[in-house]
């Protein structure tokens, strides 16, 4: 029973009801994203678009130049180079004979005068070598003495013979006998004199030679550096040995080493200034008075300092100097009373080529291409902003500044540059960049 009244038969449903009951169907999902996306799209391009707009992003036909005015000043065109102090005479005053240094006189930093005792060096050797020269030379005057003797011994002889031989008394013989003594007699003094002479030389080069271990100063001046010290040994056989070096200091020679690229700008008589390293706020002034011919290199040319060179050495010599920078050396002197610049000390040298004062300059930065005329192109800009190119005679330019000789006026604004884009962007409102994205 319960089961008949609990169970309840499907009901029969038509199947055009159930399509009529059945819910509609919802639009793709798909293509309502796509519409989304493509609106995103379009407000953040019209975005970029205001603010590119509103900061002058896209504004690049209004770029504004970078300007200088046309003023008046001095400008200078000068060489700059590295040059070396030295002192006006420098002397090594070496030992012309060998021996051990018995006695040095001097030392480092003192001032000495010419002809001053600076070193001496045992003279054992050389005083024996002059006594055996004095006693050579008494010996051959003593023969000479003695040959002198015998020619008055045979002088008189022979005329004892012509008297003989006058008065018939004597023969030929004897007297023939009795000239060819007093002519042998002679020839034997002459070759005395000779040996003499010879013997006298000799003992002037053994007094000479025992001088020599007495070393004195050869100049006026201070004494630089000690290179050999009491009690050592030198030997003058090859080469003379230096004992100590003496130098001038009272004026200074600053040897400057000009490259090959400017020392044909350079001429004798240009003015010239330097600084030095410990002082680089003082300038001190001086004329240029020599610039030597050649190179210092040339001393290393195996073409000139051997006479056995070959081509082949020759061409390498050649491609080892193309290789290297060349210097010339420019030569001026610096009076230095009080000792202030040192030997070997460094200078940063300047040769001024020219000068100009109180002339217009520009930077050398507005020069544009140099004409077939010499002239140089610049920008000139106008209160309006408008700019207009004009042709301008340069004079002095030291790659910073250049004198204007013709074409400009004082005051005109020439370009130097162009500002950048990011310059003209950030100037455009004053505002912050936009955003790059989203």
């Amino acid at each position: 029973m319960l089961n008949t009244l609990d169970h309840k038969a499907p009901a029969t449903v038509s199947p055009k009801r159930a399509k009529e009951a059945a819910p509609a169907k919802s639009p793709s999902r798909p293509r309502v994203g796509m519409r989304h996306l493509l609106v995103v799209a379009l407000l953040a391009l019209a975005a970029i678009g205001f603010l590119s707009f509103h900061y002058g992003y896209f504004d690049q036909q209004t770029t504004p130049a970078i300007t200088a005015p046309v003023t008046r000043g001095d400008v200078e065109e000068a060489v700059l180079a590295s040059g070396t102090f030295r002192p006006a005479k420098l002397v090594a005053v070496g030992a012309q004979v060998s021996g051990r240094i018995t006695a040095l006189h001097v030392k480092l930093g003192d001032t000495v005068k010419k002809d001053t005792l600076v070193a001496e060096i045992d003279s054992t050797t050389q005083s024996n070598d002059l006594r055996t020269a004095q006693a050579s030379l008494a010996n051959i005057k003593a023969q000479r003495q003695e040959s002198e003797a015998e020619l008055a011994n045979a002088e008189l002889t022979l005329v004892r013979q012509q008297t003989v031989f006058r008065n018939q008394a004597g023969s030929k013989a004897d007297l023939d006998s009795a000239q060819a003594s007093v002519r042998k007699i002679t020839a034997q003094i002459a070759a005395i004199d000779a040996q003499i002479t010879s013997a006298e030389v000799a003992v002037e080069t053994a007094r000479a030679n025992l001088s020599y271990t007495r070393i004195t100063a050869p100049m006026d001046g201070t004494v630089l550096a000690i290179v050999n010290q009491q009690g050592q040994t030198v030997n003058a056989a090859q080469s003379a040995p230096t004992i100590v070096i003496l130098g001038q200091l009272d004026t200074m020679i600053v040897r400057t080493e000009i490259s090959e690229a400017d020392v044909v700008k350079v001429k004798v008589g240009q003015p010239v200034y330097f600084t030095i390293l410990g002082d680089p706020g003082t300038r001190y002034e001086a004329t240029l008075q020599s610039i030597e011919p050649a190179p210092e290199s040339i001393t290393s040319d195996s073409s000139v300092t051997s006479s056995s060179s070959t081509t082949s050495s020759s061409s390498s010599t050649t491609s080892s100097s193309s290789s290297s920078a060349i210097y010339y050396n420019g030569v001026f002197a610096v009076p230095n009373p009080d000792n202030y610049f040192r030997t070997y000390m460094s200078a940063e040298v300047h040769i001024v080529l020219g000068r100009a004062k109180d002339a217009l300059i520009i930077p050398s930065s507005a020069l544009g291409a140099k004409s077939a005329d010499g002239s140089y192109a610049v920008q000139v800009v106008n209160d309006d902003g408008e700019r207009s190119r004009r042709a301008v005679a340069v004079g002095l330019n030291n790659n910073v500044s250049a004198e204007i000789r013709s074409g400009l006026s004082e005051g005109e604004k020439v370009v130097i540059g162009e500002a950048s884009a990011t310059t003209a962007k950030s100037n455009n409102n004053g505002g912050p960049p936009p955003p790059m994205g989203f």
